[in-house]
């Protein structure tokens, strides 16, 4: 990842801007972004993406093996877009240009260009929501959380602690930015990512909204690795490559199995596409012509895909969980030791101390995470 002051460095048309970031504006200028996106709130501005693109270098790349990085970067685009008209959009068959002047956080210039009274088509109507609708920063009325501290609580809420509003009540971790980012276990590991530190956006989720996190949100989630499942971008570019595991499992390369990492437990699996799913495919059909993407062929659906799972090519050993071994030179023959695992927790071996935080959590009383006493039950 880049530093926050290169980032907050870029801005369209700038020539030192990083190479991922001056090739989304070769293939997504600003023109036309404005064209893609009339109704997106006001908040969510090219400057954003541009830095949200910024900051991590992965999302429209350079190859040195003979990819075209360009037509990549349009098929990651016309990905990303389609991902937020389901996550964000409108959905509203009979919005018009003329009915958006209602509403101000929406009205975007390019608006006016455009026939006042014909229906704006509803895969025209991303990025509509900047927060998840009803919510409202500071809203503390339990949802979204996982944030139970005491006897059975899981690990989540304790290693992703809930931050708390003015009253003293834990904050809601709503859909905030274009991915819609949800609940404290997500918001966690997104800013140890950004920071180092998990606390800086649970105690500030409205940055997820209100900043270039707004956009940069949808571009960790599309580069961040989370075994079993590959990033976004692996699915794109092809360095995802299934093996006879997946295949046995459907899962094969394409827009359908992007589908399934972003929402596979609800949207896939079922023998037939449900509604989201089909919200997804028409609007990366659309998408893919305006960006000139070829997707004839592609495995657009993930109606026979199952989950991944530790079997997949994509399932790598990067998370660390208890040790279950016995070793006979330790009290009541405990490992007092962390292994590789290939599903999710909140230790990995990317990130300095977890090790040491997995097994204090584990075998010990105290636990220090991210320099914070996070568990003790030596008092």
């Amino acid at each position: 990842m880049r530093p926050d002051s290169e980032v907050e460095a870029v801005l369209p048309g700038r020539a030192a801007n990083p190479d991922n970031v001056l090739r989304v504006e070769r293939v997504l200028p600003q023109a036309k972004f404005d064209q893609l996106l009339p109704v997106r709130n006001v908040a969510y501005t090219y400057t954003n993406l541009l830095r949200g693109v910024a900051k991590f270098p992965a999302y429209c790349d350079n190859y040195t093996d003979g990819r075209n990085a360009d037509a990549i970067c349009a098929k990651l685009l016309a990905t990303s877009l389609a991902h937020f008209t389901q996550e964000t959009g409108a959905s509203w068959s009979t919005l018009t240009p003329a009915g958006v002047k209602a509403y101000p956080d929406n009205y975007n210039a390019v608006l006016a260009t455009m026939p006042q009274d014909t229906p704006i088509p509803t895969w025209n109507q991303a990025l509509w929501y900047l927060r998840e609708m009803g919510y409202n920063e500071g809203s503390a009325i339990g949802a979204y959380q996982d944030c139970y501290k005491g006897a059975g609580s899981s690990i989540w809420g304790i290693f992703y602690p809930c931050g708390q509003n003015a009253q003293g009540k834990n904050l809601d971790y709503f859909g905030r930015g274009s991915k819609q980012l949800s609940y404290n276990y997500n918001y966690g590991p997104f800013s140890k990512s950004l920071y180092g530190d998990v606390n800086v956006l649970l105690d500030n989720p409205g940055k997820v909204a209100d900043t270039w996190l707004n956009f940069a949100s949808a571009i960790w989630f599309a580069v961040y690795p989370q075994s079993p499942k590959p990033p976004m971008t692996w699915v794109v570019d092809g360095t995802w490559k299934p093996n006879a595991y997946d295949v046995s499992q459907g899962l094969l390369p394409g827009f359908g199995a992007t589908i399934n990492i972003i929402n596979g437990g609800i949207e896939c699996g079922g023998g037939s596409d449900v509604q989201q799913a089909k919200n997804r495919i028409a609007a990366y059909k659309e998408y893919a012509k305006v960006l000139n993407v070829d997707i004839s062929g592609e495995q657009l659906s993930c109606a026979n895909m199952r989950p991944f799972s530790e079997g997949s090519a994509a399932a790598t050993k990067t998370y660390l969980d208890k040790n279950w071994g016995y070793n006979a030179a330790n009290p009541n023959g405990a490992s007092y030791a962390c292994s590789l695992v290939a599903y999710q927790t909140p230790f990995s071996i990317a990130q300095p101390g977890d090790y040491q935080s997995c097994v204090d959590y584990f075998f010990r009383g105290k636990v220090l995470f991210n320099g914070q006493v996070t568990v003790d039950n030596t008092k």
